[in-house]
Parts: C-alpha cells; sequence; structure tokens
C-alpha cells in the first residue's frame, strides 16, 4: 500500500475532468463538457426535475465497480492481490485443482481431467494481473469491447505432502462484448452490458478458467452535482466446466455466481478540467452452486463481501487516474487484500 501512496505522490498536478454527453438521451463521454444551457432553457415545466445548472457530464469514478458509460476509450488497469487461498472455488478464478489428476484411481474423487494447476493443493496464492480494455461507441447508445488480461501467479504455501507448482505468467481469459444504454440523461443512466469469456489462459498453469463463460449484468450511475452513486448487478454463468466431487456427481467444479456492488463519490476538488473524487465501494459475490477444493467442500451458499476504498484524478479532458486498496470483509474471500491502478483515456 505504501509503494502504491508513493507512485500516487509522483503525479505532477491534479488531474481534471469534463465529461462529455451528446444532447440527451445520450451516451456519457469522458472529458467533454457540454454546454450550459441559456438562462430561459433551464426553466422546467411544472413537477419536472430541473436540469443540470452546470450542463457538465461526469464520467464514471469508481474502480472497482463496472463503467456504466458508453463511450470510446482505453482502459489499461493492474491489479495486485493477496491472500488467495480458494482458487478454484467454483472454477471462477481459475480451474479445479490438479490434485485430483494425481489420486488413486480407485479414489471417488480422481478425476484425469481436472482442469487447473496441480499436484500441490494450494493455500495461499498470490497474483497480479494486467488488463488492457478497448470499447468503441458505434452509435450513442451502443459500444463493443475487448480486454486483454496477462496474468502472474506466485504461490506462497501448500498444504503438507500434497507437491507444489512453480511461479507461473501468461495470457489470461480473454474477455469480450457489447454496452447498451437503455436510458441516458443529465443525472442518471442505466446500461446493459453483456460479456463473454473465452478459454485462452492455460489452465493448467491456472491462467485461466478451461471453459466459457457469458455474463450479463445492469449498470447504473445516478449524478447530483458533486455527489455520484454507481452500483451494477450482474451473474457469471460458466457454460462448462470439470467434473464435481466425487467425480460422478450430475454437477460441475464449475458454478454460477451472482455479484452486486455500489460505489458512492464525492467530487472534493474541481477547477477547470481539473478534478478530484474519493470513492467508497461495497463489492460482494454470492456462489450458487459449484465445488472449491479448500475444506473439500460444496461452494454452494458461500458469500464473500469486499470493501473497496481509493480516488480518481481526472485531467487534461479526457484522462483519469485511479489508484485503490480492498479488503476483505467475509470469512470466504476470493483474496484478502487487492491494489490496484488504472489509466483510462477516452476518445
Amino acid at each position: 500500500m505504501n509503494r502504491m501512496l508513493r507512485m500516487l505522490r509522483t503525479v505532477p498536478v491534479l488531474w481534471a475532468v469534463a465529461s462529455a454527453m451528446l444532447p440527451a438521451p445520450a451516451a456519457a463521454q469522458e472529458g467533454v463538457v457540454v454546454p450550459a444551457p441559456a438562462p430561459e432553457a433551464r426553466q422546467a415545466p411544472s413537477g419536472a426535475r430541473p436540469a443540470d445548472p452546470g450542463g457538465r457530464r461526469r464520467p464514471s469514478m469508481v474502480g472497482y465497480v463496472n463503467d456504466s458509460d458508453v463511450s470510446s476509450k482505453l482502459r489499461i488497469r493492474f491489479d495486485a492481490g493477496y491472500g488467495v487461498s480458494a482458487a478454484d472455488r467454483a472454477e471462477f478464478f481459475y480451474g479445479k485443482c490438479g490434485c485430483y489428476r494425481g489420486l488413486p484411481v480407485s479414489n471417488p474423487a480422481y478425476d484425469p481431467n481436472a482442469a487447473g494447476p496441480g499436484p500441490g493443493v494450494l493455500t495461499d496464492l498470490n497474483f497480479s494481473q494486467l488488463n488492457i480494455l478497448g470499447e468503441y461507441a458505434v452509435g450513442q447508445r451502443a459500444s463493443i469491447f475487448g480486454t486483454l488480461p496477462v496474468r502472474f501467479l506466485q504461490p506462497q504455501t501448500f498444504a503438507p505432502g500434497t507437491g507444489s507448482f512453480d511461479n507461473q505468467s501468461g495470457i489470461s481469459d480473454i474477455n469480450f462484448g457489447a454496452k447498451a444504454g437503455l436510458f441516458s440523461n443529465d443525472q442518471r443512466q442505466v446500461t446493459f452490458s453483456l460479456n463473454f469469456a473465452a478459454p485462452s489462459g492455460d489452465a493448467l498453469k491456472g491462467l485461466g478458467t478451461d471453459h466459457w463463460s457469458v455474463e450479463p449484468a445492469l449498470l447504473y450511475h445516478e449524478r447530483a452535482d458533486r455527489f455520484s452513486l454507481e452500483a451494477q448487478f450482474g451473474e457469471v454463468f460458466p457454460t462448462d466446466g470439470s467434473a464435481g466431487v466425487p467425480t460422478s456427481s450430475p454437477d460441475k467444479f464449475s458454478g454460477k455466481v451472482l455479484y452486486y456492488g455500489f460505489g458512492p463519490s464525492f467530487e472534493v476538488y474541481r477547477n477547470g478540467q481539473t478534478a478530484f473524487a474519493p470513492v467508497v465501494e461495497l463489492v460482494g459475490w454470492h456462489v450458487l452452486n459449484g465445488f472449491q477444493t479448500a475444506d473439500v467442500s460444496s461452494a454452494k451458499g458461500i458469500n464473500i463481501v469486499n470493501l473497496k476504498i481509493g480516488g480518481r484524478v481526472l485531467f487534461g479532458g479526457n484522462s483519469s487516474i485511479y489508484i485503490g486498496y480492498g479488503h476483505a470483509l467475509t470469512d470466504a474471500t476470493w483474496y484478502d487484500d487487492i491494489v490496484r491502478l488504472e489509466y483510462r483515456v477516452g476518445f
């Protein structure tokens, strides 16, 4: 965390923002200011919500909740996570532990096709991941996007007597999809997102899940002058997965995972195209089914909640940097702690 704070201090100035918006309803564009309407145009009909007096639309400020903006942008994100203890839970992070491949053939859990790394039963893992996302707006209400992830794994400890595996790195599962703006005006936008994850990462190295996933989600952004509230609600549906435990189980090791989150932010500094906003986010997951090697049990019903604290600096009219830290609030976790650094530029 201290290292990331030192990086923040190297930023020479507080950076700026202006957000772009075409005449409503329209897609939000980072860093463009819509001219304020003339005084007579600001007179709202009786009972109607007043127009935004500043005429400006702020881009997404969150760092972990998915961005609801439908716009052309490039995003470069780096994560460093610590304390992963159930990496194969529901095959959400990576595939079923390779330790099942080394069991005696007579063991009901023996699975020669277990997708994940092995042979060791992992009890603690650190990871880092670089994600490069490109999004292209094909209209005011629609965009397409793709994400190239590169993952680095550093196993820390294994269950005694189960073996081990070395550090791994490489391309993880590529994501792509589309967004559709369902509603957008000066104060509010609602977006539907559909994401596909392709099994491009080498699952035997822990770089992927070895199956396709489909992820529909609703994304929301509400703005009132300097205050914003952003939220997400979605679910990950695996299309396949490794055999369950025991192998004869009709259920897959992979599982559906419902997720949600919300993040309020407040613009504490604004000067022309320069702005800074701290943001607090609460992000949660509910595992609907699947298995995990940790405790050799079903993953069904597991709840995970994380608190994320950070801030975003906007500058140059179309660029921003986010730095944040996340910590698990529940006993069940994907990771204990995570640090995120992100650069985003709109076009």
